[in-house]
């Protein structure tokens, strides 16, 4: 079976052939590589929804843990991201210090960058800290508003 995987550092996409059901054997580690499927319906548009509620990245002023739920909502065109490489991926930012913009931002570039989808959403629900709630939404195809 073959699978296209995104490696989100070097910006670059690679085949590899692999056995098993779902592109063989995945590592259970953080990775910034996302792996894609072909879409199995690329004539409907259909949209995809998830939720993420564990997600954790660390806030760059204090080095304190930030905890969100992400919820992504995509249309896929040819390619569908598969959940556990999104999971793992999700995973390599709870060591990296990043504001909630800029992380809500990076995943939805990513995102787009691993499956080119006719669009796509992502929102950062940020728990309380300090008081204040923030809710980051980015969209894609977005422009300047």
């Amino acid at each position: 079976m073959c699978g296209e995987f995104w490696d989100v550092s070097s910006g670059k996409a690679s085949w590899e052939t692999t056995s098993g059901m779902l592109g063989g054997p995945m590592t259970t580690t953080a990775s910034k590589s996302l792996e894609t499927f072909a879409n199995p319906n690329p004539d409907r548009d259909y949209v995809i929804r998830f939720e993420c509620p564990e997600f954790t990245c660390l806030c760059p002023k204090t080095g304190q843990p930030d905890f969100a739920t992400i919820r992504v909502e995509y249309v896929p065109d040819g390619l569908c991201v598969e959940l556990k490489s999104w999971k793992l991926y999700l995973w390599s930012y709870r060591n990296e210090g990043a504001f909630h913009e800029a992380v809500t931002n990076r995943i939805l570039d990513d995102l787009v960058a691993a499956t080119h989808p006719r669009r796509a959403r992502v929102e950062g629900d940020f728990k309380v800290r300090g008081g204040i709630h923030t809710v980051v939404i980015a969209d894609y195809p977005g422009g300047k508003g």
